[in-house]
């Protein structure tokens, strides 16, 4: 919660070496070790426990022990250093860090004036350093080469002739991994009676003085010696063989090779355009502003660097299982860039970036990779198709972009045929959203450390925020809630409990993002009895701690294990083989398993032994390797459209177009045709095949298997003597033929990718048991041609004139799930039109509280099963242009910020599920919000403060609905007999 940053900058190194050792003795360490507090202030910290505290030493130019505490601590003796540096950090440590936000804090502790900023987000440290300095030191190929021993887990120890620059140049490639974290020891000073600690036998990452580098290079093993001085990389003396540090992967390190080229790292050229100033203030200011930019441009950079290296992995991952599959993500990753990731799987590091995966965390990285995701990874997303390249992939794969055709795009969906539609621009992302930022001045720092000074001191802070909190706009709930914070905080410091929890429990109205859940917990449980049964007393209060206490008991049952995807040693019954299937991440829709357990037990006891399931999965895989090398050349890409995938190929054949390879992709089937150069000869569309035979044909004593299929624009039939292949594709064609044909009259783009999943495992079944049963047993899995030959399904006619699309929100879950509410906010369909309003979108609440949001342009997931609490979602409404309402069973309206996607206000004054909610406009700007429960409770709500403007309570239960007409509020309440009341607000 406190964390400080100090900078010792221009001491001779004997000096600094005895302060780092005193540092040592003392249990200050650096980063990750607690201060030890001076025993005449330990009363004020009985606290304590809730306050871990950290020192980090690096640049500041608000702490400059240079200009002042330096100057201070030469006039004392050695003996007095200790009690004056012990009492500086003592003071800091009074001051709370402010929460992530536009709120920085400003106080003065003569002679200095301290600015601490605001934290990026909850899991970010503080940033107050000049990120760029790696990069001045090293080229952008060695600062990969650096971030890849990190990676990697190597033991790493930086050198330099600078003590300031260590700590630096260390904590700046400590921040470049964010989100991701360094799991092992890391000492960014060394000093010279510690240097034993480079042979440790676990990773490190540590930082020696440059004297010593021909003393650590021939005495320890195995170590990655890095010049911060020279720039230079190298490896300890001991080491037979120098050790291979692998490449990291080539798209990703081309991108970060390109973006750090274009910064501008150099103010001096930044100050040539600008105006010329005698203003040192003004100077200060333009240098703080270019280094704020500098550093999120690097922030920016460094997590690109991230998410390209680590984007695949979510393609890997099941998370109902918890499940990562190792084996097939390396399989998929280029072979230079296979050794990277062979070490980087095996590190704590990743295994801790696998565990927030699977939990869904919202992190930097989520938040990244999810506005950067492409159209056609939202449509993998919400369907589920096995992994091929599109045509546009492959074209890019065999040309440079500026080659690729031009050509059509078409979104595969029924009935839209070749309506185009506008490409969306990437979501600019950045790792903090532009927002003003404020300070906030807090008391001076000029008395003793003594008890009533102390207590003075808290009292004094905590009036100056009841003041900025009374003074302050109601509706700035950005800088309202990061007071309540502060004042909560200063609360806990001076033991009163409840008036922190009543702080903490008005983020639910502000900002519920800095709502701290841990520490509110741990309030909770160190609650005196007394103290206990007045909070109880106090509704807001008691639910505040019925919340964090669930929460709690949801954390524990939470199973935070990782898995890694291994194939079955013993037999196994359906319910095991759901869970190996799911796992494997073949397949996730449960009745579709069904039907491939019924196909691969054909003819024996009901389960599968472990050979047929090894069989069977390896068929798969290499047939998803394959596909990905298919090639096909220019002259036959052009005649396909951009997001097709080929997905099949036969052997080479003999039909009546010629012979080749018959190839199906999830729009058509055409004839790949060898000899000469290969050319594109079309078969048919599947939406335009009128039949499908098996038969033979005669050739001298022989009867061939033949595949005839008509269609309805050719009077030629086309013929092709597939041989042994011919039952498969038979089942193929109709299979695919009966998906498009469903997928056309019920509008829904489902049929088609669940018709192309239901060929992939036909072929994968044969494949796998290679016995006369096999097309029996893949016919299992002729799903659609089934449902179209023995229960066709009638569309109403009505229904059918006006039905334009048709959308799944359970597609890609393991069972399909009731839709409990819709809401539809408008946008434009041309982005380009507002590109602050984006896309229209439908919202669809699932049970347990998920809700799923589509782009309604595309009818591709936008946000995919975020969750608002653990109850059914009765009603949502928007409420004005950035907020949608959601309204649960638990009581409690959500309140989603339609910019991030994200929930970060919540209203809980309801004691009893909520029915409704209705906006009240005045000449066509939200005014009001009504909300109804079913207890009878209805609450008018002030939009932009969230505030209660009334309150009623109707005399009756069973309130059902609400709704506005001429100034009326109409109320439904639910009887025996229907009832229909109305009240009229003023």
């Amino acid at each position: 919660m406190y964390k400080y940053n100090v900078l010792i900058s221009n001491i001779s190194p004997d000096l600094f070496s005895c302060f780092v050792d005193f540092l040592a003795q003392e249990q200050v360490f650096f980063y990750k070790k607690p201060v030890k507090v001076p025993s005449r202030i330990k009363p004020h910290y009985q606290q304590k426990s809730f306050f871990p505290v950290h020192v980090l030493f690096f640049k500041n130019d608000c702490l400059s022990f240079h200009s002042s505490f330096l100057v201070q601590l030469r006039s004392f003796k050695d003996l007095d250093v200790d009690d004056h540096v012990k009492e500086f950090a003592a003071k800091l440590f009074l001051i709370p860090s402010p929460p992530p936000g536009p709120l920085h804090l400003v106080f003065n502790m003569k002679p200095l004036q301290i600015i601490i900023p605001s934290r990026e987000d909850p899991d970010s440290p503080v940033i107050d350093l000049d990120l760029h300095l790696p990069l001045l030191c090293f080229k952008p190929e060695q600062v990969l080469q650096i971030i890849t021993c990190i990676l990697t887990e190597r033991k790493m120890v930086f050198f330099s002739s600078d003590w300031a620059l260590l700590t630096l140049v260390a904590e700046c490639f400590m921040l470049y991994l964010h989100p991701l974290q360094w799991q092992h020891t890391f000492v960014p000073l060394l000093s010279r009676h510690m240097l034993d600690f480079v042979m440790a036998p676990t990773s490190f990452l540590m930082g020696c003085h440059a004297d010593h580098f021909e003393v650590v290079s021939t005495e320890a093993e195995d170590l990655i010696l890095i010049n911060i001085d020279d720039g230079n990389i190298s490896y300890s003396k001991m080491v037979e063989e120098e050790p291979e540090i692998p490449d990291v992967p080539a798209q990703a390190a081309e991108t970060f090779k390109k973006r750090a080229e274009s910064l501008q790292l150099h103010y001096d050229l930044e100050l040539c355009h600008l105006r010329a100033t005698t203003d040192l203030g003004e100077l200060q200011m333009r240098r703080r502003a270019w280094q704020q930019k500098l550093n999120t441009e690097v922030q920016q950079m460094t997590l690109q660097l991230i998410v390209n290296i680590f984007r695949s992995v979510k393609d890997h991952l099941n998370y109902e299982h918890r499940v990562f599959n190792s084996e097939e993500f390396l399989k998929t990753r280029a072979i230079g860039d296979q050794p990277f990731y062979g070490k980087v799987l095996e590190t704590y590091m990743f295994h801790s970036f696998l565990k927030a995966r699977l939990n869904r965390k919202m992190d930097a990285f989520a938040r990244l990779e999810l506005s950067t995701q492409s159209e056609e990874d939202r449509f993998n997303l919400m369907f589920r198709t096995p992994r091929r390249l599109t045509m546009e992939k492959m074209a890019s794969k065999r040309f440079n972009s500026q080659n690729i055709i031009n050509r059509r795009m078409v979104i595969s969906m029924p009935n839209l045929q070749d309506i185009k539609l506008p490409e969306s621009p990437t979501r600019k992302s950045s790792l903090r959203r532009i927002e003003t930022v404020s300070t906030f001045k807090i008391p001076e720092i000029h008395f003793p450390l003594m008890s009533h000074c102390v207590h003075s001191y808290y009292t004094e802070f905590f009036n100056h925020l009841s003041k900025a909190i009374n003074t302050l706009p109601p509706d700035d709930s950005a800088l309202l809630a990061r007071y309540f914070y502060l004042r909560g905080l200063i609360s806990l410091m001076q033991g009163k409990l409840l008036n922190a929890l009543s702080d903490f429990q008005n983020l639910d109205k502000t900002d519920l993002r800095i709502f701290p859940t841990e520490l509110v917990r741990k309030i909770v449980e160190t609650l005196p009895p007394s103290e206990r049964f007045q909070a109880e007393r106090k509704p807001e209060l008691k639910r505040l701690i019925s919340l964090v206490m669930e929460q709690q008991r949801e954390v524990t049952k939470i199973d935070d294990h990782v898995k890694h995807f291994e194939l079955p040693k013993t037999h196994m019954q359906l319910d095991d083989f759901v869970k190996r299937i799911q796992e494997s991440g073949i397949v996730r829709d449960t009745d579709t398993i069904h039907r491939l357990f019924d196909a691969l037990t054909v003819g024996q006891q009901k389960q599968i032994d472990p050979e047929t399931f090894r069989d069977f999965y390896n068929y798969w895989k290499e047939t998803e390797a394959e596909a990905q090398e298919v090639n096909l050349p220019p002259a036959v890409i052009e005649h396909l459209d951009k997001n097709e995938c080929v997905y099949k190929l036969s052997c080479s054949v003999k039909t009546n177009y010629g012979v080749g390879k018959i190839a199906l992709t999830q729009k058509r089937l055409f004839l790949l045709t060898e000899g000469g150069r290969p050319g594109y000869v079309h078969i048919a569309a599947f939406r335009d095949i009128e039949d499908v035979k098996n038969t033979t044909v005669a050739f001298l004593l022989l009867r061939i298997p033949t595949l005839r299929i008509e269609t309805i624009y050719k009077k030629q039939v086309f013929e092709a003597n597939l041989k042994t292949e011919c039952d498969l594709w038979y089942l193929i064609v109709k299979e695919m033929w009966a998906g498009k044909k469903m997928a056309d009259d019920h509008k829904d783009p489902q049929y088609i990718q669940q018709a192309l999943t239901n060929v992939l495992l036909m072929d994968a079944v044969v494949g796998a048991l290679q016995s006369s049963k096999a097309i029996y047993a893949a016919s299992k899995l002729s799903y659609f041609d089934r449902m179209k030959n023995e229960v066709p399904m009638m569309i109403p006619k009505t229904t059918s004139e006006t039905l334009k699309h048709k959308i799944n929100p359970s597609a890609g879950e393991t069972f399909p799930q009731a839709i409990d509410v819709l809401l539809y906010t408008p946008g434009h369909l041309d982005i380009s039109e507002r590109p602050d309003n984006a896309h229209p979108k439908l919202w669809c609440a699932l049970n347990e509280g998920k809700v799923v949001v589509f782009d309604a342009s595309t009818w591709t997931i936008q946000q995919h099963c975020f969750r608002m609490g653990r109850c059914k979602l009765t009603c949502m409404v928007m409420v004005e242009q950035s907020q949608v309402w959601i309204g649960s069973q638990d009581s409690i309206i959500y309140i989603i910020n339609t910019h991030s996607m994200s929930c970060n206000k919540q209203l809980n004054d309801h004691h009893s599920d909520i029915t409704d909610i209705v906006v009240e406009k005045k000449n066509g700007i939200p005014s009001e919000a009504y909300s109804s429960s079913l207890d009878g409770t209805v609450i008018a709500w002030n939009i932009s403060t969230l505030k209660v403007n009334r309150a009623f309570q109707l005399p009756c239960q069973n309130l059902t609905s609400i709704k506005l007409h001429n100034d009326q509020l109409w109320c439904f309440l639910l009887r025996a007999y229907g009832c229909v009341r109305s009240w009229h607000f003023c």
